[in-house]
Protein backbone atom coordinates (compact mmCIF):
# COMPACT_ATOMS: atom_id res chain seq x y z
CA UNK A 1 0.00 0.00 0.00
CA UNK A 2 1.36 3.41 -0.90
CA UNK A 3 1.93 5.58 2.05
CA UNK A 4 0.23 8.49 0.38
CA UNK A 5 -2.97 6.19 0.85
CA UNK A 6 -2.23 5.77 4.19
CA UNK A 7 -1.42 10.14 4.96
CA UNK A 8 -4.71 10.77 3.13
CA UNK A 9 -7.33 10.07 6.01
CA UNK A 10 -4.73 11.36 8.43
CA UNK A 11 -4.75 14.76 6.62
CA UNK A 12 -8.23 15.34 6.82
CA UNK A 13 -7.58 14.85 10.61
CA UNK A 14 -5.54 17.62 10.67
CA UNK A 15 -6.78 20.22 9.09
CA UNK A 16 -8.72 23.03 10.81
CA UNK A 17 -12.62 22.68 11.14
CA UNK A 18 -15.11 24.78 8.87
CA UNK A 19 -17.28 27.07 11.19
CA UNK A 20 -20.59 27.40 9.22
CA UNK A 21 -20.68 31.22 8.19
CA UNK A 22 -22.09 33.65 10.31
CA UNK A 23 -26.02 34.70 10.66
CA UNK A 24 -26.83 31.89 8.15
CA UNK A 25 -26.28 28.95 11.08
CA UNK A 26 -28.86 28.75 14.17
CA UNK A 27 -28.13 26.70 17.05
CA UNK A 28 -30.16 23.90 18.11
CA UNK A 29 -29.70 24.90 21.85
CA UNK A 30 -30.15 28.12 23.45
CA UNK A 31 -29.73 29.32 27.08
CA UNK A 32 -32.76 30.56 28.23
CA UNK A 33 -32.89 32.78 31.63
CA UNK A 34 -33.68 30.70 34.32
CA UNK A 35 -36.98 32.52 35.82
CA UNK A 36 -35.93 34.10 38.95
CA UNK A 37 -39.31 35.42 40.48
CA UNK A 38 -40.54 31.98 41.30
CA UNK A 39 -38.16 29.79 42.13
CA UNK A 40 -39.01 25.75 42.02
CA UNK A 41 -39.72 24.90 45.80
CA UNK A 42 -39.86 21.05 45.31
CA UNK A 43 -36.23 21.03 44.29
CA UNK A 44 -35.27 24.10 47.09
CA UNK A 45 -36.87 20.90 49.44
CA UNK A 46 -35.27 18.45 47.85
CA UNK A 47 -31.70 19.81 47.86
CA UNK A 48 -31.98 21.25 51.51
CA UNK A 49 -33.43 18.02 52.87
CA UNK A 50 -30.67 16.13 51.41
CA UNK A 51 -28.17 18.26 52.46
CA UNK A 52 -29.37 18.04 55.93
CA UNK A 53 -29.92 14.64 56.02
CA UNK A 54 -26.23 14.04 54.57
CA UNK A 55 -24.99 16.16 57.18
CA UNK A 56 -27.03 14.45 60.04
CA UNK A 57 -25.66 11.16 58.77
CA UNK A 58 -21.66 12.12 58.79
CA UNK A 59 -22.01 13.43 62.34
CA UNK A 60 -23.76 10.20 63.61
CA UNK A 61 -21.25 8.09 61.56
CA UNK A 62 -17.95 10.16 62.66
CA UNK A 63 -19.21 9.47 66.32
CA UNK A 64 -19.69 5.92 65.82
CA UNK A 65 -16.04 6.03 63.94
CA UNK A 66 -14.38 7.81 67.29
CA UNK A 67 -16.43 5.57 69.75
CA UNK A 68 -14.97 2.17 67.82
CA UNK A 69 -11.52 4.12 67.87
CA UNK A 70 -11.75 4.43 71.51
CA UNK A 71 -13.37 1.01 72.23
CA UNK A 72 -10.42 -0.21 70.69
CA UNK A 73 -7.63 1.01 72.04
CA UNK A 74 -9.06 1.05 75.32
CA UNK A 75 -9.39 4.48 75.97
CA UNK A 76 -12.37 4.05 77.75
Amino acid sequence: MAPSALLRPLSRLLTPARLPGGSSARSKFYVREPPNDKPDWLKVGLTLGTSAFLWIYLFQQHNEDVMEYKRRNGLE
